[in-house]
């Protein structure tokens, strides 16, 4: 990070979380922050799930609810980009304040509660996205839908044409009962319902589903069950967690969902017990708490053919996209893996 994007990030402090994030974005639409384009190398590019990746390292759901700055975060160094979540209506969302800095803890706690455009201005976003990058969608259901399994399926429906993946997100802890969703039966009845729709449309969209942290035994069984049965192409683990053990922040007592530095471990645990359930049948994008390459490769070789990361930003600026790509490619090389491939799943033992 240069001494620029230090002073901005210190400024960007200054104010309230959710002001701060939308002057951010703000920002990457008007070309005040770091792009320095795709970041790359023979050890870097992979694929998941048929998707061609010029890097493991991608951009986390949340960050660009509206998808709004498409072109310059595709040219921040992420290797795939997700945005969202979007519902077929707009909403609001859950009444503010409802975004938190936990900067001792190097966290963030989250209510938003699926605020956003709805899919019809998103789609439209979508539909003049840059055709250079890996972009793809986190799908919601609105707060006060009669079927929020339908609601997915719409969503995919209405955008399906200009994703290269789209993601169920049943593992907010901010839309009431939307967790119960992760139970086998309903799961399973909801991936039938987005695969089926995804068969109608004109071109193949993977189909990626992402958990929560907080799931037992008996529930992490289930998520691989269906996995595999339901046919998607990926799983994302994880999402934000409602524990707040070892916090030290005078916010830690937020509602919502805590993101950042101390779902590091948690997260990771998940992944790694999830692969071990899937041996490869299913392939895994591990997210939470990353903010070093180091973490990054940790949670490659707990089990994950690629990342995601978004709280880090935060604190580390949109340069830390590139430098952790950076940074797992030497973490790779000095171990002698020719390709990020090679790592995925080689220390799942350190986790399990």
């Amino acid at each position: 990070m240069n001494l620029t994007e230090k002073l901005a990030l210190a400024t960007l402090h200054r104010f309230d979380p959710e002001v701060a994030h939308g002057l951010s974005i703000k920002a990457l639409r008007a070309g005040l922050t770091p792009c320095p384009g795709p970041v790359t190398s023979a050890r870097l590019r992979t694929q998941i799930a048929g998707i061609d990746l010029p890097n493991p390292v991608g951009l986390a759901a949340g960050f660009d609810k509206n998808a709004e700055a498409l072109k310059p975060l595709s040219q921040a160094g992420f290797g795939f980009i997700e945005v969202g979540a979007a519902t077929p209506r707009p909403q609001p969302g859950n009444p503010k304040p409802r975004l938190f800095r936990l900067t001792e803890d190097r966290a963030a706690i989250n209510r938003f509660g699926f605020n956003n455009e709805g899919m019809e201005a998103i789609g439209a976003r979508l539909a003049d996205r840059p055709r250079d990058a890996v972009i793809g969608l986190n799908l919601g259901a609105n707060k006060d839908s009669q079927d929020r399994a339908q609601d997915f399926a719409r969503v995919l429906e209405h955008c399906g044409a200009h994703l290269d993946f789209a993601t169920v997100n049943v593992s907010s802890p901010n839309t009431e009962k939307l967790r119960d969703l992760q139970g086998k039966a309903a799961l399973s009845a909801l991936l039938a319902g987005v695969v089926e729709t995804r068969n109608g449309l004109n071109k193949r969209v993977p189909i990626f589903l992402k958990i929560a942290p907080d799931l037992d035994e008996a529930g992490l069984a289930d998520v691989a069950e269906v996995a595999v049965e339901s046919g998607i192409d990926a799983v994302i683990a994880t999402n934000t967690t409602l524990d707040r053990a070892g916090l030290a922040s005078a916010h830690k007592g937020e509602a919502g969902g805590l993101s950042g530095a101390p779902l590091f471990e948690k997260s990771t645990r998940i992944l790694a017990q999830l692969s071990k359930r899937l041996e490869g049948q299913v392939p895994l994008i591990g997210v939470g708490g990353i903010s070093t390459a180091e973490q990054a490769y940790a949670k490659i070789c707990a089990g994950a053919s690629a990342v995601q990361f978004y709280t880090a930003l935060v604190y580390g600026g949109l340069s830390l996209a590139g430098d952790i790509a950076r940074g797992l490619d030497t973490l790779l090389k000095n171990d002698g893996f020719e390709n990020v491939s090679e790592a995925v799943g080689t220390r799942r033992k350190d986790w399990t």
